[in-house]
């Protein structure tokens, strides 16, 4: 039987290389590989980032073809030993492997009355320093089941780190009368399967035997083989198929030795960075951010987990090929498939898609077709005039345009919005609802070469508006209605706050199917742009604690003086404009939250960026004024250091600048990580005064941390005096001090953050 579970093997990667090869033949040679790189070995095909030899890989893909095997076997090398990999995916990001069937027979004497097996199924691949698992490869929790053979038997899969709560346990029982092989797709008779619970490096597998009462008789003897007992990880697709095959109640020699199993893939945003060249800072919020695409034209980079850290290339619709290589995804010419491109006519390729125009002769009619058509034609010639039909079908057209817009206004709470603007003078003053043709016209009918930037949620446009404001418009992409709610939140909110230093909407257009939204026109680009080497001139140590003045006053302002108190949420550099007199401009109310005067926080759920995020937030999705400061502290610390949130060490760790920052403060070493431009400049005192604010911002329990008009107080301060700086941050610590003492007066609520601070700290060494 083992010859027949290869044959079924080689069968289903067959099945899958044949599947491959036509998609191939369709591609119509777009390149795979890198110039000079072998693109196969034996009948596995072998794409970039994957490669065989020198210089033909990226760091972490590299395989091995043994040629002395017929027919020559892939390779990816381990430390202890070699893994045969059979089919690899850039579609799916998996790579498929030979994996080993573990049986009862070598751990168990034939006499032995209860089977036992115990073994270890681990991915023993060698790891990159900067990653904990085995280079970016990790067994596919939605690939996979976890099956066992034999008979009545518990199998468990336990994942070494998990062992309480994440076990895949399965039974399978043999109660029968019939002197046969047990050979049953039925999980639970003679075999069973479960899915994958846990995501780990290594598993633990058991097989015990359970007893089962039944009369015992000459064929239930001979037939219930309790000394032998089988399990592995395996492929669901496969296992779909050659399933059926499998004999659970036979001797060892009728198994399987191995069987396929599917390991996943994925690029990691700083190891893999040249690989993501338009990747940005991982986000697409603010108005001015680039869009995201691979090291191919025509690609973009699109999220497997959802959370913008499991990052996979795909090619552009209208295009095919490998995104992981510069130029590898080609226009495909669909005139050359009509099977999937359907034409009824003249078929044109153009980049990214075709047209079809219809032929003459497909326009023939029958005659009485005709006939027919030259009759009605004849009765309406006599009613209309050519002119009277034009300006009928010109109103119709009309009439279905402003339904639909109608349609649209409506379901982006275009009345309500309409009764809050109405019922404030101030805000009918600032806010305008616009239509569709003043931003159409404005942007000269949304023009390509109006674009300013954009992301993965939408693009941003720069406009000229009938009274000459020069605007930025942004539109998103994507028809979600937690996006289009995401829309509305940021309009009611800026329609109602009125400060210098918050970007000004100038209004909104509802008549489109994801509403459009009109701020003022920024255009110096992030401080992230100008803090982290991008811009040609560096920041001035009196520009940045300007800016750093500008933004407290703005989020105190959010908390404190507006006509609502709102929590901004995102706080990060990217969201901070920057003028041409270099003027700070808070931004992107997306995923802010309003709240009414007595409350001091709410539950919701967590949103944010890696980086910024308020841990006491993050462990309990209790929202409160005292999450923006944490995120504020962060920007603190990138003004002093111009080091990015999330950082690689020289060592490629990963480490958090918030982390980082708290500890060399607590050390005396500022020093050692202050930006050298701030001593040069004669700033070192005053960069003192505003480490040791950043520090009070990053305290872990909210309730120590200055409130924002604290922050701001004492940045007022700074610059005015070099002397008594000590003294100053003194005061602040003991002005929260005593907000401490009076809060416990009325509770313990927040006095306590768990034993989860130090693995919050932990955590962040490692980019979620």
């Amino acid at each position: 039987m083992v010859p027949i579970f290869r044959r079924a093997t080689i069968g289903w990667v067959s099945l899958q290389l044949m599947v491959a090869a036509a998609a191939a033949a369709a591609l119509a040679g777009p390149p795979v590989t890198l110039p000079g790189c072998r693109e196969s070995c034996g009948e596995v095909s072998v794409p970039y980032p994957f490669g065989i030899g020198v210089g033909c890989f990226h760091e972490g893909f590299g395989l091995t073809c043994d040629d002395t095997q017929q027919p020559p076997k892939l390779l990816l090398l381990g430390d202890d030993g070699a893994v045969e990999v059979l089919n690899i995916s850039l579609a799916d990001g998996t790579v498929s492997i030979n994996s080993t069937v573990f049986s009862s027979a070598s751990d168990t004497d034939d006499d032995s009355p209860v089977p036992v097996l115990n073994g270890t199924w681990s991915l023993a691949l060698p790891h990159p320093p900067h990653q904990a698992s085995a280079g970016p490869f990790v067994l596919s929790i939605e690939y996979n089941w976890f099956v066992a053979m034999g008979c009545n038997i518990v199998a468990q899969l336990v994942p070494v780190g998990s062992e309480k709560n994440a076990a895949s346990i399965c039974a399978a029982m043999c109660v029968h009368d019939r002197n046969d092989d047990i050979i049953s797709a039925c999980s639970g008779i003679g075999l069973c399967r479960t899915p994958i619970k846990a995501l780990a490096p290594t598993y633990h597998i058991k097989v015990v035997s359970v007893q089962v009462s039944m009369p015992t008789t000459p064929t239930t003897s001979q037939l219930l083989d309790t000394t032998h007992a089988a399990a592995f990880i395996v492929d669901k697709a496969w296992y779909s198929i050659y399933g059926y095959d499998m004999p659970s109640n036979t001797t060892s020699s009728y198994w399987p030795q191995s069987v396929p199993t599917v390991l996943e893939w994925w690029l990691d945003r700083i190891h893999d960075e040249d690989m993501l060249p338009g990747d940005g800072d991982g986000d697409g919020d603010g108005p001015l951010q680039f869009m995201s695409r691979c090291l191919s034209n025509n690609s973009f980079i699109y999220y497997s987990d959802g959370k913008h850290v499991k990052k996979r290339c795909s090619c552009s619709q209208g295009y095919q090929g490998n995104p992981y290589i510069r130029d590898g995804c080609q226009d495909i010419d669909e005139c050359l498939q009509p099977d999937v491109y359907p034409c009824r006519g003249t078929c044109v390729n153009v980049p990214g898609t075709y047209q079809c125009s219809p032929n003459k002769s497909t326009r023939s009619l029958s005659v009485p077709g005709l006939i027919t058509i030259i009759a009605i034609s004849g009765g309406f010639g006599l009613l209309f005039s050519l002119l009277g039909v034009t300006k009928i079908s010109k109103k119709l057209k009309q009439q279905r345009a402003r339904k639909l817009k109608q349609k649209f206004f409506k379901r982006n709470h275009g009345l309500l919005l309409q009764q809050l603007i109405s019922s404030n003078e101030d805000i009918a003053e600032r806010t305008k609802i616009f239509s569709l043709e003043d931003l159409e016209q404005a942007t000269n009918k949304f023009d390509q070469n109006r674009i300013l930037g954009g992301g993965g949620h939408g693009i941003v446009y720069k406009g000229i508006l009938a009274d000459q404001r020069v605007v930025a418009i942004k539109r998103s992409k994507i028809v979600v209605q937690r996006e289009i709610d995401e829309f509305i939140n940021e309009v009611v909110i800026l329609s109602q706050t009125n400060h210098r230093n918050v970007v000004k909407l100038f209004g909104c257009c509802l008549e489109t199917e994801v509403p459009l939204l009109v701020y003022e026109f920024i255009s110096n680009g992030t401080l992230s742009y100008h803090l982290h080497g991008q811009s040609e001139r560096p920041l001035p140590w009196k520009d940045r604690l300007r800016i750093a003045l500008e933004t407290a006053r703005a989020i105190a302002y959010l908390h404190c003086s507006a006509s609502i108190s709102v929590f901004h949420r995102d706080i990060k550099s990217t969201n901070i404009l920057l003028t041409d007199t270099l003027t700070a401009k808070v931004s992107d109310f997306g995923a802010s939250r309003s709240i009414s005067i007595d409350e001091t926080g709410i539950h919701t759920a967590i949103q944010g960026t890696h980086g910024y995020l308020d841990p006491e937030y993050y462990y309990t999705s209790r929202l409160t004024e005292k999450s923006d400061v944490y995120s504020f502290g962060v920007i603190l610390a990138e003004l002093l250091t111009r080091v990015k949130p999330v950082f690689s060490t020289h060592s490629l760790e990963v480490k958090s600048l918030a982390s980082h920052f708290v500890t060399v403060i607590k050390d005396h070493r500022l020093l050692d990580i202050l930006d050298p431009q701030i001593v040069e400049e004669g700033g070192a005192d005053d960069a003192e005064v505003v480490a040791r604010l950043a520090e009070a911002c990053l305290c872990l329990k909210g309730e120590e941390r200055p409130t924002i008009r604290q922050v701001e107080i004492t940045l007022e301060g700074v610059p005015g005096s070099k002397v008594h700086s000590s003294s100053r941050v003194s005061r602040t610590i003991q002005i929260v001090q005593k907000d401490q003492s009076h809060n416990r007066s009325k509770g313990n609520e927040g006095t306590t953050l768990y034993s989860l601070e130090k693995e919050f700290i932990q955590s962040f060494e490692i980019p979620r």
